[in-house]
C-alpha cells in the first residue's frame, strides 16, 4: 500500500513540527487531527510576539490576554511573552477592563519564563505583582519610565532572574538598582541598560551595583554618556569567572580607551570574551587600544558602529584586518553599522574568516554587482544584511531591484539562508526539480522572512 504522511509513527511528528517557525503554520497542523493538534499547540503558544509594527497590534494584545485568560489550558503553554505594543485608551472604563484581561492571563501563564514588556507607560505596579508568582520566569525587560505607572521598589521582589533588560530607566529605577541586584545577583548572568536622558546612570551607579553582580556572563550598556572605563572596570574587576559579551555603545566622551585596555590586560579580565560591541572613537590610539584589549579574547562576534544615525568614515583597512589575522579562525559574526565597508574589506573577512555565518554590513550601491563573487568565498555564511549609507540629511534609500538581489545571492554560495538589504529581509528557498533527462536542478527563489523574531541584524542589543 502506498504511504502517507499520516502513516508516520507519532514520535517523529515533534522532531519534524521543531523545524517550522510560522504561527500560522502551527496553527494549519493545530485543524489536522487530535494528534496533531496535541504535539502542534505548545509550539504555537509557547511565544507569544505584540511588535509595534504589526499589524493592528493593540487589538491584537485584546485578544491574546482574553485567549490566555479565558482558556487556562492554552496559556500554561506560554513560555515568552514580549509585548512591544499596547493600547492607550482614552476611556478609564475601558483601559481598566483590559488591565484586568491582562492579570488574569498573567496568573494563567504558570510555566512563563521571560517577560519583556517595553511599550512606554504601559507598564503599571499590577502587572508586576501579577508576574512575581511566576515561578519559572528568569528574564524581564521592562521600559524603565516608572513615572505615573508603577512602584520600581517593587523590582526587588523578582530575586531570581538570569537577565534584567532596562530600556530608558529613569533615576528612581536606577536607585534601585544596587539592592535588586542584590536581591537576584547570585542567578543573574545578563544586564542590559539602554539610556536615553543624560546622567541617569554613571559610574556611581555601577560602582554601587558591582560587587552584587560577581556572576554576570553578558554586560551591555548603551547611550550613557556619563559611564567611563571607570564604572565599567568596577563591573569588570568584581565578575567571578570572566564575561563572556560586553557591549559598550555611546558612552562618556571621556571614556579612556587605553586605560581599560591596560586594566583588563593585566587582570587577565576578557579571557573568556566571546562578543565585543562597540562605538567608533576618533581619538588617535583608539584602534591600537582596541586591538590590544581584545587580543587574549577567544572572540566568535565582532560588532562595530558609529554613534547615532549617519553613516561614519570607512572602516579602516588595516583595522578591519588585524581584527581577522587574530580572530578569523573563531569569528562566527562581522557585523558593521553606520560605516562603510570597502569590496576589499568583505573580501579579506570572507576569504578568512573560515566559520564565518553572519555578515552585516554597509556598502555603496554601486559595489553591489560585485559583491556575490565575495560572499561565496565565506563557505559556511548563512546569513548576510547590506545597508546602503545615508546621503548627510536624505532619507531617500532607494530600493534595489528583487532581481538584482537574487544574482547575488545565486553567487553567494550554496549556505546562505537569509539576505537582507535595508529595511527588507529575504528568506532564501531552493526547490529542487527533476529535469527531463531525469536529472536533478535546484532553483533559488527569494521568499519572505518567517520567523516571528526580530532578525539578528536589527536587534538593538547584539550580545
Amino acid at each position: 500500500m502506498p504511504q502517507t504522511f499520516l502513516d508516520l509513527p507519532l514520535e517523529l511528528l515533534p522532531v519534524i513540527m521543531q523545524q517550522l517557525v510560522r504561527p500560522s503554520h502551527f496553527a494549519a497542523l493545530c485543524l489536522v487531527n487530535n494528534a496533531f493538534y496535541t504535539f502542534a499547540i505548545p509550539y504555537l503558544y509557547e511565544s507569544a510576539f505584540i511588535y509595534a509594527w504589526h499589524k493592528e497590534g493593540k487589538a491584537k494584545v485584546v485578544k491574546l490576554f482574553r485567549t490566555l485568560s479565558t482558556c487556562p489550558h492554552l496559556a500554561e503553554h506560554v513560555q515568552r511573552l514580549e509585548i512591544r505594543d499596547f493600547p492607550k485608551s482614552f476611556y478609564v472604563a475601558e483601559h481598566e477592563a483590559t488591565l484586568q484581561l491582562c492579570l488574569s492571563g498573567i496568573k494563567n501563564c504558570v510555566n512563563l519564563r521571560a517577560c519583556t514588556w517595553t511599550r512606554d507607560g504601559s507598564l503599571t505596579t499590577e502587572i508586576l505583582e501579577a508576574l512575581l508568582p511566576c515561578a519559572h520566569l528568569g528574564e524581564l525587560e521592562i521600559n524603565g519610565n516608572h513615572e505615573n505607572h508603577y512602584d520600581p521598589w517593587v523590582l526587588r521582589k523578582f530575586t531570581h532572574l538570569r537577565r534584567i533588560s532596562l530600556i530608558m530607566p529613569r533615576h528612581a529605577v536606577i536607585d534601585v538598582l544596587p539592592t535588586w541586584t542584590m536581591a537576584t545577583g547570585s542567578t543573574l548572568r545578563h544586564l542590559t541598560i539602554l539610556c536615553k536622558t543624560p546622567g541617569t546612570v554613571n559610574d556611581t551607579a555601577l560602582q554601587e551595583m558591582a560587587p552584587n553582580v560577581p556572576n554576570l556572563e553578558r554586560v551591555y550598556i548603551a547611550g550613557c554618556v556619563k559611564v567611563t572605563e571607570r564604572g565599567v572596570w568596577a563591573v569588570l574587576s568584581e565578575n567571578t569567572h570572566g564575561l563572556l559579551a560586553l557591549g559598550m555603545e555611546g558612552l562618556s566622551p571621556s571614556f579612556d580607551m587605553a586605560n581599560f585596555s591596560d586594566l583588563c590586560t593585566r587582570h587577565n579580565a576578557l579571557a573568556r570574551l566571546r562578543s565585543i560591541t562597540l562605538t567608533i572613537d576618533g581619538s588617535p590610539t583608539w584602534k591600537k587600544d582596541v586591538l590590544s584589549l581584545l587580543h587574549p579574547a577567544p572572540l566568535e562576534q565582532f560588532h562595530i558602529s558609529t554613534i547615532g544615525g549617519n553613516v561614519g568614515p570607512t572602516l579602516g583597512e588595516e583595522f578591519c584586518s588585524a581584527i581577522v589575522d587574530r580572530h578569523g579562525a573563531r569569528l562566527k559574526r562581522f557585523s558593521v553599522h553606520r560605516m562603510t565597508m570597502s569590496l576589499a574589506n568583505i573580501e579579506y573577512i570572507c576569504r578568512n574568516c573560515g566559520i564565518l555565518e553572519q555578515l552585516f554590513v554597509v556598502v555603496e550601491q554601486g559595489s553591489l554587482s560585485k559583491l556575490g563573487p565575495i560572499l561565496a568565498q565565506a563557505r559556511s555564511l548563512r546569513a548576510v544584511h547590506v545597508n546602503r549609507p545615508l546621503d548627510l540629511g536624505s532619507e531617500d534609500v532607494p530600493m534595489i531591484a528583487r532581481d538584482q538581489i537574487l544574482d547575488i545571492v545565486k553567487q553567494s554560495g550554496p549556505s546562505l539562508m537569509q539576505f537582507g538589504y535595508n529595511t527588507r529581509v529575504f528568506q532564501v528557498e531552493r526547490i529542487v526539480h527533476r529535469k527531463e533527462d531525469g536529472s536533478l536542478e535546484a532553483e533559488t527563489r527569494l521568499g519572505p522572512y518567517e520567523s516571528p523574531e526580530v532578525p539578528e541584524q536589527f536587534l538593538v542589543v547584539r550580545t
